[in-house]
């Protein structure tokens, strides 16, 4: 098994000094992500999840960091880096069609990343994914981190149940957990 090809949005580490993209990024904590995204937001989001699974055979993953690590500030990557090998590391790519999506928050960037398994990618294009991506832009800049990732479950339940209904020989299965990973 090979991991996945990822589409979405590449994203640029932000056009600002090292030193105030680490700062930026050593201010926000777990109990940021936890403010911003509380106990009933991150419930809302996982019951969200456990719903759009019934209408397609696809997988989908959410995954909430409030800062990037450290060795990737020092190497100047980007969100779209790191949610590549997060897609990785919770095993997205693991799925029997091929069909997993990783939503990737992070807050210190109020940058989004979807990333997406070979099944599903060869089904929807660049521009598709660009689309969605670009829509989720305003709910991040204002702060309304829930509303986003609704927002993006939507736009990828949409796409999934296209691609990958639900039929009696291939009925919906629970591959990965629905509960929404803040790290």
């Amino acid at each position: 098994m090979s991991p996945s090809t990822p589409t979405g949005t590449p994203s640029a580490p932000p056009k600002v000094g090292k030193w105030r993209r680490f700062l930026r990024h050593r201010l926000w904590d777990e109990a940021d992500a936890k403010r911003v995204l509380p106990a009933d937001a991150l419930a809302r989001l996982s019951a969200r999840v456990t719903e759009s699974e019934r209408s397609h055979t696809g997988e989908i993953r959410i995954c909430v960091e409030a800062s990037l690590p450290l060795s990737y500030l020092w190497r100047h990557a980007s969100a779209r880096e790191r949610a590549v090998a997060m897609f990785g590391k919770l095993r997205v790519w693991d799925t029997e069609h091929n069909n997993g999506v990783l939503i990737y928050l992070l807050l210190a960037e109020h940058a989004i990343e979807i990333v997406v398994d070979r099944g599903l990618n060869r089904r929807v294009s660049a521009a598709q994914w660009r689309a969605i991506i670009d829509g989720l832009g305003e709910p991040l800049r204002q702060g309304r981190f829930e509303d986003g990732l609704q927002e993006a479950i939507r736009a990828v339940e949409a796409l999934l149940a296209s691609h990958f209904p639900p039929t009696p020989d291939m009925p919906p299965r629970n591959e990965l957990p629905d509960a929404v990973l803040v790290i």
